[in-house]
């Protein structure tokens, strides 16, 4: 990134602002409806998603982090005020319920090693759970529950896609997670979250299979932390894969798919490309699938649930930031900063 990308990413993070005459309060990064999120808390998050920075990284590119991470922040904070308004914002008991389905698989003294690793307390893991919890319920009510696939949906989509369900052998329907030691910029989960190293990385990888053991949405879980750009926001979603494509495919992963049963979730995969956990969907042997299949209609209506759910979120994101009063005073001062700098 190079240091006349700075003004132009500047510029448009000032496009989701607010003019404001008086000078920003002390300490405050930006402000949600007048509620402040402070260089702290800023710091604190930039610490979490980039606990190891390269040396020769330049003041530039801290700069442009520390953007993306407070755009995520203030989404966040968008989104949650919702909630409040709408009275959906996770009780204690829901949020217990989930700390404590966080502690299950591990000591306690595990347990504290993780969250001195990602460099948390156990009450700043609630307050996210909470935050977490409370968009999870704002969606569920505001988006999830709106979607509806017709049989005509799914009539219409078979007829249009037939031939994608004639199998010429036998294929594998998978889903994934992918968790990098290095970050993709082209990555973009729900939550924003990319492992920066090597540890980061397991670390990580370890986080979601203990969550996916306790029963946690697979789908949700790629949406939220997978870092494979292609795959994460359609929920990890592979498609059918042919046993023949497989062959190719790393020796210890095809092992993996082939020893699993539909439904089921492999453990932790070391690739080339990073740490992997595989689902898999469903196993179809070769021919015709017809519509009057159960496997088929129910794998018409998660494609379809999926596309209408991702839709619905990017649009509703972009509506809650239109009806929202934010001031990033970061990014004002960066342009401040740097528009001197060019006069």
């Amino acid at each position: 990134m190079t240091r006349s990308c700075l003004p132009i990413l500047v510029s448009a993070c000032l496009l989701t602002t607010y003019s404001c005459e008086k000078p920003p309060p002390a300490g405050v990064a930006a402000e949600v409806n007048s509620r402040p999120i402070t260089f702290d808390d800023v710091d604190k998050q930039y610490k979490l998603q980039f606990p190891s920075p390269s040396p020769e990284i330049s003041e530039d590119q801290v700069a442009i982090q520390k953007l993306e991470v407070l755009r995520g922040m203030i989404d966040n904070e968008i989104l949650l005020q919702r909630a409040e308004k709408r009275s959906l914002v996770a009780q204690d008991s829901e949020v217990e319920a989930k700390f404590n389905e966080l502690k299950a698989p591990y000591t306690q003294e595990e347990f504290q090693k993780q969250l001195t690793a990602r460099k948390i307390t156990a009450e700043e893991l609630k307050a996210q759970l909470r935050r977490d919890l409370s968009i999870q319920k704002l969606f569920n009510k505001d988006i999830t529950s709106h979607i509806s696939i017709t049989d005509k949906d799914v009539t219409d989509f078979y007829n249009a896609n037939k031939a994608s369900f004639n199998l010429a052998e036998p294929q594998v329907h998978l889903a994934q997670v992918l968790v990098t030691s290095q970050p993709d910029p082209n990555v973009r989960n729900l939550k924003s979250d990319k492992a920066q190293n090597e540890d980061q990385a397991r670390q990580k990888i370890q986080m979601i299979e203990a969550r996916l053991k306790q029963g946690e949405d697979f789908a949700m879980i790629a949406q939220n932390f997978s870092e494979e750009p292609n795959t994460a926001t359609n929920g990890g979603d592979l498609g059918f894969i042919p046993e023949s494509s497989l062959e190719q495919a790393h020796v210890e992963l095809r092992k993996m798919v082939m020893s699993l049963q539909p439904g089921q979730i492999s453990p932790v995969i070391r690739t080339p490309e990073g740490f992997r956990i595989l689902k898999v969907v469903s196993k179809e042997p070769a021919g015709q699938r017809e519509l009057t299949d159960p496997r088929v209609q129910q794998t018409i209506r998660e494609t379809l649930l999926n596309r209408k759910d991702q839709l619905l979120k990017a649009v509703y994101y972009e509506v809650a930031r239109n009806e929202a009063k934010v001031v990033n005073h970061y990014a004002r001062s960066l342009h401040a900063k740097y528009a001197g700098e060019e006069k």
